[in-house]
């Protein structure tokens, strides 16, 4: 019987290790300067013209309620793409370095634990240890459905407040 395996680009975020499918990666890019849009979320950072394509940077660390850092030589942006509603959409995301590269079965994604309101889970796919790490796997719909990923989450600011 086969395995059902998918392939995962991993990336650091505040010292943890996340995966993201790697059919809905386009593209890697070092950070370079962004055009600011007024009134949007602190984790939106802008927008970059990619080849003709307007595209939305957002920035991983802080939409995840992560202290913000200055970006550095390792900084990377993961230009994603997927079908979401049958409209192509493509969203950069800002990550503090790519790690590699992973087949994962689908055995072996765990289900990630329940954190309560005080964390946002809604964009966890599941979880996977591989290479004795534990490596947090994202829904990559999710994560680029434009109603998700640009809500505030209200319990978490209440929870810090």
């Amino acid at each position: 019987m086969n395995e059902i395996e998918q392939e995962y680009l991993t990336f650091i975020l505040d010292g943890e290790e996340f995966g993201v499918d790697i059919l809905c990666v386009q593209e890697l890019k070092v950070w370079s300067p962004v055009t600011e849009i007024p009134n949007t979320p602190d984790y939106l950072k802008g927008v970059v013209n990619l080849r003709g394509v307007i595209v939305p940077i957002v920035d991983l660390r802080e939409r995840f309620d992560k202290q913000a850092i200055d970006y550095n030589a390792t900084t990377v942006v993961i230009i994603l793409r997927a079908v979401i509603n049958n409209e192509q959409v493509v969203v950069g995301i800002v990550v503090d370095a790519v790690s590699d590269v992973y087949k994962v079965s689908e055995k072996d994604i765990r289900k990630a634990p329940d954190f309560g309101s005080h964390i946002d889970s809604r964009f966890i796919k599941g979880m996977a240890a591989i290479e004795e790490k534990l490596i947090i796997l994202l829904d990559s719909d999710k994560l680029l459905d434009v109603e998700q990923l640009y809500t505030i989450n209200n319990s978490i600011s209440k929870a810090a407040s």
